[in-house]
């Protein structure tokens, strides 16, 4: 087995981890990226991405690529469509900020190349991990490489980015973890499709139906979603019957089209919340989808996890100059100040905007009063609008 050493070893090269390695970077710290996935497997698995006003910052002025900027789309606002009308969130009068739509995928490649342009170290396709010694000084993280090289690293810290199904947050006991946890009655059918724009800006749509979203990806090709039964089946959807299911949810007397075309790929997601306290244990700590997951419907998934590592560089930074622990301590209450904001603000947008078998009409007429509250109060808009794009970066303690 080959032996080696770094500062801070980091299990998952997704978008979080390589987004703390570049910041441990340049920060002169060194560092290790593992993955159990190839480059090209990340690459390809397509998931929306709304960036807040702050990833957008983090991405460009860290150097990492100003492409977001040149090839993703400024939204100023969404669009709420109940009743049959729209009614927009102007995002610029009311926060002063907007968001990008710019793919996970594209934001994943750019830290890729920037690691690779600086000479990071990220090891793709690395099988069997495993992590050990998690409580003493010097955590392991064990690994077969691409080369089928067996290879033990030993580091002063390490980082679960691994996801929501990866080993990190497993290896904390259970009686050194509170885990909290909600599952929806629901999920979404989500599709891509190869038809024109339909509108400029996202459309959040709840009607008797239950919900739908009308997203973009290019000019050319659209991501959109709608409400469904967890267990359903893509193979029980046609092409027919998805528009069919989506005019249904976007009717209204505006004169709204929504424009179709070929469908191009189909997925199920089921909706879940998750938190795991706190986010250390020992020398290891977590970060993004590993420590905390939230539904799709308040577009804070990755933004949430772009948070954390730049909360968690800063506060490494400290404790490999200190060469002491203990800012470590920090890590927990700073992030977790900003995750449970955002879970709130998740579970509130997706209980407002969708249906809920389990409800009956009572629950169906207070959401829609709920909805013409919000677009009929300033207050209202600007609480939504500040939670979609973004609070301000956590202010160190």
């Amino acid at each position: 087995m080959r032996i080696e050493h770094t500062t801070v070893g980091i299990v998952g090269a997704g978008p979080a981890g390589l987004m703390l390695s570049h910041l441990l970077a340049l920060a002169g710290i060194a560092s290790v990226a593992v993955d159990a996935r190839t480059r090209s497997e990340i690459e390809n698995t397509h998931r929306a991405g709304i960036l807040e006003h702050d990833s957008v910052r983090l991405l460009v002025d860290s150097g990492v690529s100003d492409r977001v900027l040149r090839e993703g789309h400024e939204h100023r606002g969404i669009r709420l469509r109940f009743d049959g009308a729209d009614h927009r969130i102007d995002f610029q009068r009311l926060a002063g900020a907007s968001t990008w739509l710019y793919p996970q995928t594209a934001v994943f490649a750019d830290l890729a190349d920037a690691r690779a342009r600086d000479g990071g170290d990220v090891r793709f396709d690395g099988r069997d991990t495993a992590v050990d010694r998690l409580t003493g000084d010097e955590p392991v993280l064990r690994f077969t490489d691409a080369d089928g090289i067996e290879a033990e690293l030993r580091c002063d810290y390490l980082v679960g980015a691994d996801g929501s199904r990866g080993l990190c947050r497993a290896q904390v006991p259970a009686e050194h973890r509170t885990q909290y946890f909600r599952e929806y009655p629901f999920a979404w059918f989500g599709f891509l499709a190869a038809a024109p724009v339909s509108a400029p800006e996202l459309i959040y749509a709840r009607s008797e139906h239950g919900f739908a979203l009308v997203s973009q990806r290019t000019e050319t090709v659209q991501r959109m979603y709608f409400q469904c039964d967890p267990g359903a089946r893509v193979e029980d959807w046609s092409d027919e019957r998805i528009w069919e299911e989506m005019r249904r949810r976007l009717a209204g007397g505006d004169g709204f089209e929504l424009r179709a075309g070929p469908i191009l790929e189909k997925t199920v997601l089921p909706f879940r919340s998750f938190v795991q306290e706190p986010l250390r244990y020992g020398r290891m700590l977590l970060a993004g989808d590993a420590a905390h997951t939230v539904p799709p419907t308040g577009a804070k998934g990755l933004n949430l996890a772009l948070a954390d590592v730049r909360v968690l560089a800063e506060i490494l930074e400290r404790a490999v100059r200190q060469r002491d622990p203990g800012p470590l301590d920090d890590y927990t209450p700073r992030a977790l100040a900003r995750v449970w904001k955002a879970q709130h603000f998740s579970y509130w947008m997706t209980t407002m905007l969708h249906r809920d078998e389990r409800g009956d009409g009572f629950d169906e007429r207070r959401r829609l009063g709920e909805l013409a509250g919000i677009v009929a109060s300033e207050a209202g808009a600007r609480y939504l609008a500040e939670g979609y794009t973004g609070w301000p970066a956590a202010v160190p303690v």
